[in-house]
């Protein structure tokens, strides 16, 4: 999935590379006042508003990611038929509630004299305007609870992340003995054992740490592009490889178990979790006008990606599917190279994704201090919460399970839940048909019931591993 990113009353664009915060602008949470409290309608700025083409880069960029290569494992959990059709609705409901967070936060704006909202202040207002006083009474609450979703799913990645880090490092490290510049035949290795993914995911603790102690994104400027340029080669790599010589499909399942399905929403969920990029990308560009084209484009080219990544994936590696494709690729160095460069591109980006929890979370502690205490306790904050990612990551270190898990509990409210309330809260006083309602609780109930059923499933599939076949545990590794 992808970078969120979170604006607050001062509006920058913490999640690109291009800006970052300054003192002046430090995001605030809940009741904890921001250093300034005027909006900034950056879109007005022509040297700060991007085209519609920079606009469409952003939001691919925001909507691609380790999502992508656990999309197989995803197909193989639904059928290689029920998973591309799920797919496929599950993008088109996703891109509708993406354009109602944008309709909503429009009307808002205009009927508040706004220039800009994100998706708390959103919320918020939209609850203070709903018809029951119960709602209104608790409209504050709308905003500290998409503020806890937000944190929960950027640390959610940042524990995907270091799972996905450990399984390709050590497969590389341990398969190294046997790599060749042969990349044609089909072989069987044995991975030399060299130690615990768990200690491959610790030995990573030290490195984040440091990488997170840059307050300020505008020093992994170039990191992050040559991040992207590596992510992308190694994706256009990893469709080389899977496009040719697909094996006879008519052994895979057309539809798996009802218990697997689950597994697979939140794999889905959390590979189309990109709706915390929408607002702000949309507040930046020049013509504000064209983000619908631009929304519906964008979209549609990752829908795409994601059903040709996991049907492609799933026919050629078939029952031998892993949690992340890469761990799929032929032991020849051209595509242990592959595994490297999306490793180092996920490395960069964790401090990106890292940050927008950072930003909610370190100046409400920073708040309560002196001013000499600030950057002691700023530091301290952002090793604790890499710390607290790390034990996660170590306590759960299957990448699908945490994949899925991240998916159904907290990508599921971001993406499917709260935008449909959103547009009840906003629109019934202003006659809301009855057909839009039923429309909006029914998506929300769709996300509800994947939220329920994909925790549960995932949760015992994590206490009772052996039940799903699936999952591999040896170190023979067969590459078809």
């Amino acid at each position: 999935m992808a970078t969120t990113r979170l604006r607050n009353d001062t509006y920058n664009d913490y999640s690109s590379t291009e800006s970052s915060p300054t003192e002046e602008h430090s995001p605030a949470i809940n009741n904890v006042p921001s250093r300034s409290g005027q909006y900034e309608r950056i879109g007005e700025h022509s040297s700060s508003s991007t085209t519609w083409f920079q606009t469409l880069i952003h939001l691919l960029k925001g909507n691609i990611g380790t999502g992508l290569l656990g999309l197989p494992l995803a197909v193989k959990n639904a059928g290689i038929v029920l998973g591309p059709l799920s797919l496929v609705v599950m993008g088109i409901i996703a891109v509708h509630c993406m354009d109602i967070l944008v309709k909503c936060a429009n009307h808002i704006c205009q009927r508040n004299q706004r220039p800009f909202v994100d998706y708390g202040d959103a919320v918020m207002c939209g609850m203070e305007n709903a018809p029951s006083h119960w709602l209104r009474t608790k409209a504050v609450w709308g905003r500290r609870l998409v503020g806890f979703f937000l944190i929960l799913t950027q640390l959610g990645f940042c524990c995907v992340y270091f799972v996905f880090l450990a399984d390709n490092i050590k497969q590389v490290v341990e398969a190294a003995n046997a790599t060749s510049n042969d990349c044609s035949s089909n072989v069987t290795v044995v991975l030399k054992e060299s130690m615990d993914s768990r200690l491959y995911i610790l030995s990573f603790l030290p490195f984040l740490i440091l990488l997170v102690f840059m307050r300020n994104l505008r020093y992994l400027s170039v990191f992050s592009l040559l991040a992207n340029v590596a992510m992308l080669g190694s994706v256009v790599m990893i469709y080389q490889y899977i496009g040719r010589d697909i094996p006879d499909p008519t052994h895979l399942s057309y539809a798996a178990s009802w218990k697997t399905y689950p597994l697979f929403f939140g794999t889905a969920i959390f590979a189309f979790e990109g709706i915390g990029v929408i607002l702000p990308l949309e507040n930046k560009m020049k013509i504000p006008h064209q983000f619908p084209v631009v929304l519906y484009v964008g979209m549609g080219i990752v829908t795409v990606l994601y059903i040709s990544m996991g049907t492609l994936g799933y026919l050629r590696f078939g029952s031998m599917i892993q949690p992340s494709i890469t761990l799929n690729l032929p032991n020849c160095w051209l595509y242990q190279s592959v595994k490297l460069l999306y490793c180092f591109g996920i490395f960069i980006t964790f401090a990106l994704q890292f940050y927008v929890a950072a930003e909610i979370i370190v100046p409400t502690a920073t708040f309560r201090v002196s001013e000499r205490w600030t950057l002691l306790v700023d530091l301290s904050v952002r090793a604790a919460l890499v710390c607290i990612t790390c034990v996660l990551a170590i306590l759960i270190p299957r990448l699908d399970i945490v994949i899925s898990l991240v998916g159904s509990v907290s990508s599921s409210a971001l993406a499917l839940i709260i935008p449909p309330l959103l547009e009840i809260v906003t629109y019934y006083s202003e006659g809301l048909s009855r057909w839009a309602i039923a429309k909006d609780i029914l998506i929300s109930l769709v996300g509800f019931l994947g939220f329920v059923l994909g925790t549960y499933v995932t949760l015992w599939e994590l206490l009772a591993p052996e039940s799903h076949p699936g999952h591999l545990n040896t170190t023979l590794y067969v590459i078809q």
